[in-house]
């Protein structure tokens, strides 16, 4: 049968994604880009913000238009949104094309379910409502043979008052040492020259694992690889990032100038609300660590503007971290209320004016900032992956530096997957144009 997966979210349902077609590559089945060609269609869910829930329901409501139309098209739904009650009951109740629901805990038993539905052909439900072990040796198709993600860790323990995922993902739990070293060991022979590194919060990778390892460790571990050039991670909460880690990354020549490093907003009192167990202070003292020790990083965040009972002079905190930090890049996203949170019962809410207001504020601030970094790099020589064609120009690569910049110049398909010198000719607010230097 033909297949389509529809990802929201991170790189985390990215990963789980890649490891669903693997299991359906393996059983025999075929990718597909048209719907109309797809026998299964499985819709990869986030619950992280309230407009991925909308997209989703508004987009449950075409499939059942086209399940009317497809008598044996297999309609499957997974991800994080499953792990809510709420919401697989009024799929259950409301939506009764879906033939197969799944959660975040059980991506391994998707065959199963998939035969079960096939033979009885009725809705199938499986969902753990927290992880056990960790399954291994699960199949990846992977998007790129030149870069991979690699799930380091699973769940989160933090509980941020914002974050539905630690109800979503469960409590942390860390892979080994042998089975991470191992997948990217394989990944090296097939000739994938990065990796990224994922975890909700992978300063506390090993904590599970009742010996004495750490993620500084399993770097230098990864490091000693053969055939990986660029070693990335991500996310990185700022209350546990240690003096290790940080020499870690500037004495370990495989792992880039790139700390992604979520700030989420600029006054003690929000971030204590918040529940991030960091202050403002503390924050910019870890800025002013990681910069010294490490010359040329690229730090980059995320960002809650509207987080309920922000005053405009908290705000304005905000504002001040990203004029003190410089951050290259900021992903930034208007408060959503997500049910089963603490913030949702917060009284204050923001009116959504507000939020918008403050937000153009804080990007129009950002773009010249980044901007300015940016042109830091004009006449100077990088190392480049090059990662596909330019969707601007088909007659242009575009690739990324070490540092996570954008980078595109003249050149063709041939390019995919090397490493090559580029020569910076032009700075804009979030991308570089350049020529390819011999």
């Amino acid at each position: 049968m033909n297949y389509k997966i529809i990802t929201y979210g991170c790189q985390m349902n990215e990963n789980d994604s890649e490891k669903i077609a693997g299991m359906l590559k393996q059983a025999g089945h075929s990718p597909t880009e048209d719907e109309n060609e797809a026998n299964i269609i499985i819709l990869n869910t986030c619950s992280v913000r309230e407009n991925a829930n909308d997209k989703f329901f508004g987009h449950l409501g075409y499939y059942k238009k086209l399940k009317k139309e497809k008598k044996d098209l297999v309609l499957c739904i997974c991800g994080c949104m499953m792990q809510q009650d709420s919401v697989v009951n009024e799929i259950k109740s409301k939506y009764r094309h879906v033939d197969m629901i799944f959660g975040t805990h059980n991506i391994h038993e998707f065959p199963q379910l998939l035969a079960d539905h096939l033979e009885k052909h009725e809705m199938v439900v499986g969902i753990w409502e927290d992880g056990r072990e960790i399954v291994e040796n699960i199949p990846v198709e992977r998007k790129h043979e030149f870069k991979a993600y690699v799930s380091i860790m699973f769940g989160c323990n933090n509980f941020c008052s914002y974050c539905i995922v630690p109800y979503t993902r469960g409590r942390e739990r860390s892979r080994t040492v042998e089975s991470i070293r191992s997948e990217v060991e394989a990944l090296a022979k097939t000739g994938c020259k990065e990796i990224t590194l994922l975890g909700q919060n992978v300063n506390s990778y090993g904590n599970t694992l009742g010996e004495e390892i750490t993620f500084p460790g399993l770097l230098k571990e990864l490091a000693k690889v053969d055939g990986i050039e660029r070693i990335r991670f991500m996310t990185s909460h700022p209350k546990d990032i240690s003096l290790e880690l940080i020499e870690t990354i500037a004495g370990e020549k495989k792992l880039c100038n790139h700390v992604h490093l979520p700030v989420q907003a600029g006054n003690s009192r929000v971030l204590s609300a918040m529940n991030r167990k960091y202050s403002k202070e503390d924050y910019l003292d870890l800025v002013r660590k990681i910069k010294v020790k490490i010359p040329g990083v690229a730090l980059t965040t995320d960002i809650i503007v509207g987080f309920p009972g922000e005053t405009e002079e908290e705000f304005m905190d905000t504002m001040d971290i990203l004029e003190k930090c410089e951050f290259d890049s900021a992903y930034t996203f208007l408060y959503s209320p997500r049910e089963g949170t603490p913030a949702y019962n917060m009284e204050e809410q923001i009116d959504e004016d507000i939020k918008h207001e403050r937000l153009n504020r804080f990007l129009d601030r950002h773009h010249r900032i980044s901007k300015k970094i940016n042109q830091g790099y004009l006449g100077k020589v990088y190392d480049v992956l090059v990662e596909g064609l330019s969707k601007n120009n088909p007659d242009n690569v575009t690739g990324r530096t070490e540092t996570n910049k954008t980078v595109n110049f003249k050149g063709d398909v041939s390019l995919v997957g090397q490493i090559v010198k580029v020569k910076i000719t032009q700075a804009k607010s979030f991308s570089l144009d350049g020529e390819i230097v011999s």
